[in-house]
């Protein structure tokens, strides 16, 4: 990731719009910011959520609140809890998000 030509900056969060997307169950609300060509959100998962897709785009993710399961398209599967991190290149490794309890993500993209 290359990042130049964004000037020094603060977000609130709590003025950034929501989005919601939903999963194969559950729903993700998406509060999202763009500088340059990274994208930067926070993203709450409801309990029960299962996204829809096997994702292949990379991420850097912080869970901030409650429990992530990622599972890869090999088979393995990583639980993240508060203060835990993943980190994953574009087109490595496919994956897919779920939560039994709900989650609170930062994710770097």
């Amino acid at each position: 990731m290359q990042i130049s030509d964004i000037p020094f900056g603060t977000t609130d969060w709590n003025a950034v719009p929501r989005t919601e997307h939903r999963g194969e169950t559950g729903l993700a609300v998406w509060q999202t910011r763009h500088f340059g060509g990274i994208r930067v959100r926070m993203v709450e998962y409801t309990p029960g959520y299962l996204a829809d897709h096997w994702c292949v785009k990379g991420h850097i993710l912080l869970c901030i609140e409650g429990e992530l399961t990622t599972e890869l398209a090999d088979g393995r599967v990583f639980i993240l809890k508060p203060g835990m991190s993943y980190q994953v290149a574009d087109d490595a490794e496919p994956h897919r998000s779920s939560t039994e309890i709900g989650a609170k993500l930062f994710i770097v993209d």
